[in-house]
């Protein structure tokens, strides 16, 4: 089962990202993502947070919490969904003009493997051991070190390959290759990396 988490970042094309939407996905809003789903015609299942972004939805099973606080609601929607079991976990709306908030929700990847993130223009993994992405060919890829250096990388499926290479922190090499086939693979020895997918425009 995925569970499908909406923020209240920036959306630019919400008919886009509902495409990504399937029927049988929990869908969990984190406080403003509930205008998103507005947007989209969607009811979410669950809302989390302190609501004083928008109107808590009646129809919707909701969990309030106080405003100060030491987490941001799109953490608790995370957390809810990693603690129910969830086997895949994707995130809607959760990047945008606040940097801060943006950097905080693309942290938030490192809590489990098997989450990713989604904007109009980006697709967004963590990879700390082995990363497989399907039918991307022709985008382009970018591996980004995020708390050191990234070591024994090893590539299949792009255009520039790495075999047992290291990325250092701090430093560009791993922007802008190209993924030339229907799998692509990165597997690492030691590190963190953020992999970001997208049109290279």
């Amino acid at each position: 089962m995925r569970a499908v988490i909406i923020g209240n970042g920036t959306v630019e094309d919400h008919v886009y990202l509902r495409s990504l939407i399937h029927s049988d996905d929990l869908i969990i809003c984190a406080d403003g993502g509930l205008r998103h789903a507005k947007a989209m015609d969607v009811i979410p299942d669950i809302a989390i947070g302190d609501f004083d972004s928008s109107e808590k939805e009646e129809r919707v099973k909701t969990y309030v919490y106080p405003k100060r606080k030491d987490f941001t609601d799109g953490e608790l929607a995370v957390d809810y969904a990693i603690e129910h079991g969830y086997d895949e976990i994707m995130l809607l709306g959760m990047t945008g003009t606040r940097l801060d908030h943006t950097l905080t929700n693309i942290m938030l990847l490192a809590k489990t493997e098997n989450i990713y993130m989604v904007d109009d223009h980006n697709e967004i993994y963590i990879v700390s051991s082995k990363l497989i992405l399907r039918e991307r060919k022709g985008k382009t890829l970018s591996i980004i070190p995020v708390n050191g250096d990234l070591c024994g990388i090893v590539t299949e499926g792009l255009e520039y390959p790495l075999n047992n290479e290291t990325l250092y922190f701090g430093h560009s090499r791993g922007n802008s290759n190209v993924i030339t086939d229907d799998i692509c693979s990165i597997t690492v020895k030691n590190g963190l990396g953020i992999v970001v997918v997208n049109d290279g425009e």
